[in-house]
């Protein structure tokens, strides 16, 4: 059965209003759990057990935290995909935070392999089908802060490797480039999942969305299906061909996943149901599993704030209950 849930951020961007990581919610997963789904995603920030860059010398209190989260979720059949959302020398949010530079800097890069290396030694007892690493979240476009593809590819071999000398049977996914977007053939031999995003078309999804670079180009609110972006008018079909290059990588036998999705919350919460409909639709065509960005929050099934949601309360959350429905009803039951 492929893996379907969400992406939880409890340790996913250190700033001064999140000093440290938060505690497991619990209650979030007995819902998760309650409802079928079996994949929780958390994206990390290294910076939350790393000072100064010091990136070789983590502190244990929050390693013991994400032990927490792990065997949090396993204790309710769900698997765990740590994923490096900010990793040493790379994030695709606020990147100019960093010293070096995770594509051109042998330290950024030495510390990357570190991590997930203590990674495979501290849960190497873990099976793969509860736990898995995903090494990086969404590599950048090409030419963008130095990054190429052989780059990337000499990273994520590298960094498999170790993994794999030390774990041998750890699932491992690793992103798209392109923020996620672009698939890798040339690495359909690495034996992992490949991990695609949801996210297009993005003057829908990421309507009003300030941290996109091209929100102030979107100067109406968009409808779907229908809306014309980067020369084509969206629809489910403009989305099946979209997917072409990551359907191409199934069809070599590789795994693929999409790691996020969502909709931002400014758009009328019916064109955005249209939109998902159409897109896990596709998914389940494809027998590709799915986890929606967020749980709670601007792009999530509950309290998201899209106009026109028509809300229930659930196990103490307000859930936008037609979102919820195409969710479950894209799950492939084995």
């Amino acid at each position: 059965m492929p893996y379907y849930g969400f992406n939880l951020q409890w340790i996913f961007s250190r700033d001064p209003e999140h000093p440290s990581p938060e505690p497991a919610d619990e209650r979030a997963l007995d819902l998760i759990g309650d409802w079928g789904f079996n994949f929780i995603r958390i994206p990390m920030d290294y910076r939350f057990w790393t000072e100064g860059f010091d990136y070789f010398h983590p502190d244990e209190r929050v390693l013991e935290r994400i032990d927490a989260y792990i065997e949090a979720c396993r204790n309710r059949g769900l698997h765990v995909s740590l994923n490096l959302h900010r990793a040493p020398g790379y994030c695709i949010n606020r990147n100019d935070l960093e010293r070096h530079n995770l594509w051109t800097d042998r330290e950024a890069q030495d510390a990357f392999v570190f991590l997930w290396e203590g990674f495979a030694r501290r849960y190497r007892d873990i099976p793969g089908e509860e736990l898995s690493f995903d090494l990086l979240n969404e590599p950048p476009e090409e030419g963008q802060y130095g990054f190429t593809r052989e780059v990337h590819e000499a990273l994520m071999r590298r960094t498999v490797e170790a993994v794999r000398a030390i774990d041998p049977d750890r699932t491992i996914v690793i992103d798209g480039v392109g923020g996620g977007h672009q698939a890798m053939p040339e690495l359909t031999d690495l034996g992992v999942i490949h991990s695609g995003r949801g996210y297009q078309p993005m003057a829908l999804t990421h309507y009003r969305a300030w941290w996109w670079p091209d929100h102030e180009k979107v100067k109406e609110r968009p409808n779907y299906p229908g809306l014309v972006w980067e020369g084509a008018a969206w629809d489910r079909e403009t989305l099946r061909v979209f997917y072409r290059p990551w359907l191409e990588v199934a069809a070599r036998g590789v795994t693929v996943h999409i790691g996020e999705f969502g909709c931002y919350n400014q758009v009328e919460n019916p064109t955005a149901l249209r939109w998902f409909e159409d897109v896990i639709s596709l998914y389940r065509e494809w027998g590709w599993g799915y986890a929606l960005w967020n749980f709670k929050g601007p792009f999530g099934v509950v309290e998201h704030g899209r106009p026109g949601t028509r809300y229930v309360e659930m196990g103490g959350y307000m859930v936008d209950v037609d979102l919820l429905s195409i969710l479950r009803e894209g799950m492939l039951r084995s």
